[in-house]
Formats: C-alpha cells, structure tokens, sequence
C-alpha cells in the first residue's frame, strides 16, 4: 500500500477575475519526485502556497498525510523553500542553521550531515555574505532538511543561477530522493523536471494539462513516417484506418497520426493487405519538449 504523504482534490484559487488555480488535484505517493510544470504565472505558486497555509483556498480540499494530521502539525513534518533563503549575512553557514535549530526545536548534530548532503561542510565556518547564489540556495536547502521532513517542497529551485549551480542543485535533489524524502518542485523549465522528476503535473492558466509518470508523457502516441510508390493511394488507405487521426506531407513522406498506440507491424500488415506496399517506414515519438510545447500552445 502507498503511502499517501499529500493529497489535493479539486482546488480553486480566484483573485477577483482571475482564476489562478482551477479544479487542481493531485496525490503524491511517498518515495517519488513530483515536478509541477508550467509556463510563468500558470498558478504553481499559488498552489504550493496553499498547501503550505500561506494562501487561502478558495474552493476544494488537501489533507496531509491520509487526513491524519491538522495542516498546522503536518507542517512540521515538511521542509519547504517558497521564496528567497533569508539568512543573517555576517554569521556563518552553521550559525544561520543553529538559529533554524534553535526556532524548530532540533538538535545540532543535525548540522553536519545536512551540510555534508548539499556539499557545503568545507563552507561551513564561511560568512552567509560571502556565499554564491548557488550556495545560497544549497545552505536553505540543508536548512530545510534539518527536521529530517517527509517532504521536501521547493519552488523553482535553480531560479537564476548559472550552469553549474543548476547542475549541482539537481544533483542535490537526486541525492535526497534516493535517501528517500518525498520531494515536490515547482518549476518552468521542462528539462528539470525531465532530469529530476518521476511525476510530472502541467499547468498552463492554473489548469491541468497533463498528470501522471514523466515516462508516460514521453512514451504517448507518437506517429509514423511513411512512404510507398504512390503516396495517393497510400493517403486515402490511412484515412479508412480506424484510428486515423491526421495526416500530412513533408518532402515526400507521409506523416501520419493515430487516435492510439498501433504496433508498426500491424500497420505494415494492414497496408499491404489492401495492396500498398511500403518503402519506408519509421515510427517517431515525439519528445517531452514537442509535447510540452504543443500541451501549452493549444
């Protein structure tokens, strides 16, 4: 049985005109990385603000932990990062994490193997004000693992930072996720939700596009390149399939779309019993970046 660490169900947000949220819901599985993807301003925020209490629901439900636990105590059990790390600039990496310890109730052997996950215990005496971004981020990190959470929740956690900070905070979240912490990112950019999630949730609008396993969103219908003698009859064949869907001509190849997932031997079989006999033919799937595009634009 999976063990239920956040449950969403039909939730709304309006601010005045503006439907920020509309029917979202999700459930999230301990053990997995959830990534909710979405152009600027398709509400990913305002969801995670909600769940975190620090926005009010206009409509629909959430519960924490099977409905176990009130918001208030769930919260205990979450680390979340949903704005700017604000830490003191002339302490120390382990005097900014004392004081979170200190707030929370946590004990400071804590310190150094949160520091050790997100590569900063060589950094750990270093003023906060002589850090990068990149460490910035990597020390609000650790301090949000300092409870040891079940759920780790960021929002676009490698906003603004160059190349490497990206790499090495995305190598962080893997890490944490093969420790097996929960974790649930908001972000723009699909080729981190690619890298780093197992659950993917698109949002355009404050809508759902599409939720489920970030392999199921690759491995949708693709389509098949082809061609024969004469691409004529092999059109009007295709358009009597009983999963046709669309068709197109691209330098002399026909490119064809199905309703559903058809087996290119089967297609090759069908063709050549109503006597059209294939010299090319190639099955493509589109990639998440072609889907992703064509799910927003719509």
């Amino acid at each position: 049985m999976e063990t239920t660490i956040l449950s969403i169900n039909k939730l709304n947000k309006r601010y005045g005109k503006l439907h920020a949220v509309k029917d979202v819901s999700l459930e999230i599985h301990k053990g997995n990385v959830y990534g909710i993807l979405g152009p600027n301003g398709s509400g990913k925020s305002t969801t995670l603000g909600i769940v975190l209490n620090v926005v009010n629901k206009t409509s629909g439900e959430y519960s924490w932990f099977n409905g176990t636990m009130e918001t208030h105590d769930a919260l205990k059990k979450v680390g979340a990062i949903i704005e700017r790390p604000n830490f003191y600039p002339y302490m120390t990496a382990v005097e900014n994490l004392q004081l979170v310890c200190k707030i929370k109730g946590i004990d400071y052997s804590k310190i150094s193997e949160k520091l050790e996950i997100v590569g900063l215990i060589d950094r750990k005496d270093s003023k906060f004000k002589t850090f990068s971004l990149g460490m910035k981020q990597r020390l609000a990190i650790a301090s949000a693992l300092l409870n040891d959470p079940e759920i780790l929740i960021l929002d676009e956690p490698t906003n603004g930072l160059d190349p490497q900070g990206i790499h090495q905070i995305r190598d962080i979240i893997k890490l944490i996720a093969s420790q097996g912490t929960t974790i649930l990112l908001a972000s723009h950019l699909l080729d981190e939700v690619e890298k780093v999630c197992s659950h993917v949730l698109v949002l355009r609008f404050g809508e759902i596009l599409y939720s489920g396993t970030v392999d199921g969103m690759t491995n949708q219908v693709g389509f098949f390149e082809l061609k024969a003698e004469n691409n004529t009859a092999l059109i009007e064949t295709l358009k009597n399939h009983p999963n046709f869907e669309k068709i197109s001509e691209m330098e002399g190849k026909v490119i064809v779309h199905f309703n559903k997932i058809i087996d290119a031997g089967e297609l090759n079989k069908y063709l050549l019993d109503k006597g059209i006999i294939l010299n090319h033919l190639v099955n493509k799937k589109q990639s998440l970046e072609e889907q992703f595009l064509a799910l927003t634009n719509k």
